[in-house]
């Protein structure tokens, strides 16, 4: 029987972090006394970057903003979640869908819990982030590039 490559396909999460946290309450105390219910805006990015041999950081950054009909914000919430990820014997074609897929599945929940904590920690009720399916995104990104630069 011949050796086969032993090279296996590594995925290990080195290090989660979170790598920024912002909260700012600009109206405050104030905004605490009105009875409206604002109106809330979430906005993801994601980035990566080789960081050595194998290794890479992921961040997902999430940007919630809560403002009120006369454009007040209420509060205003950043996070940058970020992780150092092991990536080794993955084919090249597979490498930038696990960067753009893979990690921000990962990376979504420690998000969400960060904003949850720091909205709720402003005084504020809790923002429950809803699911993201970072796969369509990452495919939807991906037709777009595909467009030549006439039609975009």
């Amino acid at each position: 029987m011949e050796q086969q490559n032993n090279e296996q396909p590594v995925f290990n999460i080195e290090k989660l972090y979170v790598k920024d946290l912002s909260v700012e309450v600009p109206n405050a105390p104030q905004i605490f006394l009105e009875s409206k219910n604002p109106e809330v805006g979430v906005e993801l990015s994601t980035s990566t970057s080789a960081l050595d041999e194998g290794f890479y950081e992921a961040v997902l950054r999430v940007t919630v903003t809560a403002k009120l009909p006369e454009d007040r914000t209420v509060f205003l919430v950043e996070v940058a979640q970020a992780a150092i990820f092991q990536i080794r014997n993955i084919p090249e074609a597979d490498l930038q869908p696990v960067l753009a897929i893979g990690c921000p599945n990962i990376l979504f929940p420690y998000a969400r819990e960060a904003v949850t904590d720091a909205v709720t920690r402003a005084g504020f009720q809790p923002v429950l982030l809803q699911p993201v399916n970072f796969e369509a995104l990452y495919h939807q990104r991906q037709a777009q590039l595909a467009q030549p630069a006439g039609n975009a």
